[in-house]
């Protein structure tokens, strides 16, 4: 998965760089489209943690991006799945983990 994010007065703090809660969020959308689009039927997952790591500040268009290969689902387990953040020039500005819980959905 690829979601961008253009660079623009609402997302940026007086460092005239994006807030560190505006990369946040886009690593979370990242890893969240790749984590869910990966899922087969009969399967669903909850984020129980986020964690961030800054490389540089972070100014212009930001692209994040994340790939998901599942392991065989066959009860609830924990999967970790990582966002990297770059610029236009391709620097890493941040790298961002989702911890997920993943099983079999219940029976309704």
């Amino acid at each position: 998965c690829e979601v961008e994010l253009k660079d623009r007065r609402a997302v940026r703090n007086h460092f005239r760089s994006v807030h560190a809660i505006a990369l946040m969020n886009l690593g979370e959308m990242a890893t969240g489209v790749a984590m869910c689009s990966a899922f087969p039927a009969g399967v669903r997952g909850i984020v129980t943690g986020l964690s961030i790591d800054f490389s540089k500040k972070a100014r212009g268009t930001l692209t994040a991006s994340s790939r998901v290969e599942l392991p065989e689902i066959t009860g609830p387990q924990e999967l970790q799945v990582e966002g990297v953040i770059r610029d236009t020039s391709g620097d890493e500005v941040a790298r961002v983990t989702a911890k997920w819980k993943i099983g079999p959905s219940k029976a309704s």
